[in-house]
């Protein structure tokens, strides 16, 4: 177990840009990660990649002391400066043997997230081993973690709360607008088209809305989350003069002030004076404060949905020491099996050799022998070595396993 270690980079060490340094497209992992397994001489290898956090799992009788990991990140990225190089030696979290288990465990049920209760994270981290393994990297020391790491999150999420209640304010957002029963065909204004917009924009289309018009300042970009919505795009100097009316409108831009005046939000209503739901997720509102007085509007503000956000997260935190419970559990069933595992590898051998003592011995030491009996003795005979063959592995293996269990 000893041979077991993790190298890891997230939020807590570095910022995203330069975790982002670390990522290795797939389509280049098998080609890149295979020559650095075998200049390295890593026994396996694990490589975890997501948009906060790159983790490094390997097995090796090395010492991971400094110079070999400054050794480790100059040899895996070789493009990448002496200085950069060094940030990497010195910024990584490190975890070795029972401790690398108990963190893989904490990541895959979310509670090493930045956001706890983060659901997807337990299916980055099996896509990750299992793009490792069809790529030759891992063994069977990371297979055995890797399988006790995804059973355990499964449970966690089955037990636990810890990712029931939304926190990430596009999916507060969507909830929110689903529990008001939204018609499919409702016209969806969108203005602005950054990732939250576009994030937005695909839980309204996966659940089966289909009625968008996009707003956006580079209209290059309205064309592209258009395109994607099936919907219509428009340069946002244009939202002054839109003639189509909305039954909900969704904003999130940069701008400094309120984009959405009373004037415009009059010429997007016309004479339609069906109260509208308006989802204003950026800061500050993009929608002008007045426009509450004058219309009838249900405005889904970011900070109504941050408020939420905050209770949730209070919720998920009651819920990590539930989490935790049974990660302990894990990893002492983790511990047993192990042994068992060390047992079975020491031992995998005895089937063979009791087989080439068995041949040796009816073939060449006792061939005279056996040779002068019948058919029916000989049969006998072959059975009766059959079975203390049989028994004789067995008893060994059985005896050898409860001698570890209790140790």
């Amino acid at each position: 177990m000893e041979r077991l270690h993790i190298l890891a980079f997230t939020h807590r060490n570095l910022n995203v840009s330069e975790i982002g340094r670390l990522h290795i497209e797939l389509d280049k992992q098998k080609e890149v990660l295979s020559a650095f397994k075998s200049a390295l001489q890593l026994d396996e290898l694990m490589f975890l990649s997501t948009c906060n956090r790159v983790e490094f799992i390997f097995t090796t009788d090395q010492v991971v002391d400094t110079k070999f990991i400054h050794n480790f990140f100059a040899t895996l990225y070789p493009h990448l400066d002496e200085e950069v190089i060094h940030c990497f030696t010195t910024n990584n979290e490190q975890y070795e043997a029972l401790g690398a288990v108990n963190h893989l465990l904490s990541v895959a049920s979310s509670i090493d997230s930045m956001i706890v209760g983060e659901r997807e994270i337990i299916t980055q981290v099996r896509k990750s081993f299992e793009d490792c393994k069809a790529f030759g990297l891992t063994g069977d020391t990371i297979r055995l973690v890797m399988r006790f790491t995804i059973e355990t999150a499964k449970r966690v999420y089955t037990e636990t709360s810890i990712a029931t209640k939304p926190v990430s304010v596009v999916s507060l957002a969507y909830h929110t607008l689903k529990n008001k029963r939204v018609p499919l065909d409702a016209r969806v204004v969108i203005v602005g088209a950054g990732v939250t917009n576009t994030n937005m924009s695909k839980f309204l289309k996966k659940h089966g809305f289909k009625n968008f018009t996009v707003f956006n300042r580079t209209l290059s970009k309205a064309e592209k989350l258009a395109d994607d919505l099936n919907g219509t795009a428009l340069p946002l100097t244009e939202l002054k003069n839109f003639k189509g009316g909305f039954d909900v409108l969704i904003t999130c831009t940069g701008s400094d002030n309120h984009l959405i005046s009373p004037e415009i939000y009059t010429n997007l209503v016309g004479t339609d004076q069906d109260k509208k739901i308006v989802i204003d997720i950026a800061i500050p509102h993009d929608l002008s404060p007045e426009i509450k007085n004058m219309y009838p509007v249900d405005h889904i503000s970011v900070d109504y949905l941050q408020e939420i956000s905050n209770k949730n997260l209070q919720e998920r935190a009651k819920e990590v020491e539930h989490v935790e419970e049974i990660i302990q559990e894990a990893l002492f069933n983790y511990k047993e099996a192990y042994k068992q595992r060390n047992v079975e590898i020491a031992m995998r051998q005895v089937p063979q050799k009791m087989k080439e003592i068995k041949s040796t011995a009816l073939e060449h030491v006792f061939a005279e022998e056996m040779s002068a009996l019948d058919d029916d003795s000989r049969e006998t005979v072959e059975k009766i070595l059959a079975y203390m063959e049989k028994k004789y592995i067995s008893v060994p293996m059985k005896m050898a396993k409860e001698i570890l269990l209790k140790s």
